[in-house]
């Protein structure tokens, strides 16, 4: 793989995670106002763009695993650039991935809440039955089965 090839996935690897960045900003915003359907065509949006990181990544890897060398090999602006997009690309990275840990901290609460509620339903259905059959007695049937 030739040193431009790299630089020019890095590139493109640094325009994936902004993007990815700015979904996860619209992902926040649907999780703190339970916009589901919009939720999931980010979340398909963000597969797309990982599928795309995905591809990326088998250009770049080989140079990551002897990083140094290839630093070594390429000129002084490229050098540069190069080590920029790597360092922004680990800072959008834990951007997101503190983005993605609230959300799922948010969803996680949300779901506990929902099965406190779904429980107290029970519960309340459970009381109102037993409260109607100690004030009222057993119901019996109006209903002559034997005909």
């Amino acid at each position: 793989m030739t040193s431009n090839a790299v630089i020019l996935a890095l590139e493109e690897q640094v325009t994936c995670y902004r993007r990815l960045a700015k979904l996860a900003e619209a992902q926040h915003e649907h999780v703190q106002t339970s916009h589901m359907e919009a939720l999931l065509e980010v979340l398909k949006n963000r597969q797309e763009i990982l599928d795309q990181l995905a591809r990326l990544e088998a250009v770049i890897s080989p140079a990551k695993r002897r990083w140094a060398q290839f630093l070594d090999e390429i000129e002084q602006d490229s050098r540069g650039r190069a080590e920029s997009m790597v360092a922004e690309t680990r800072k959008l990275l834990e951007q997101i991935m503190t983005s993605d840990r609230n959300d799922a901290l948010a969803l996680q609460q949300r779901k506990l809440n929902l099965g406190k509620q779904i429980n107290q339903a029970s519960s309340a259905k459970q009381l109102n039955k037993t409260y109607a059959a100690a004030a009222y007695g057993q119901r019996t049937s109006r209903m002559n089965i034997q005909q």
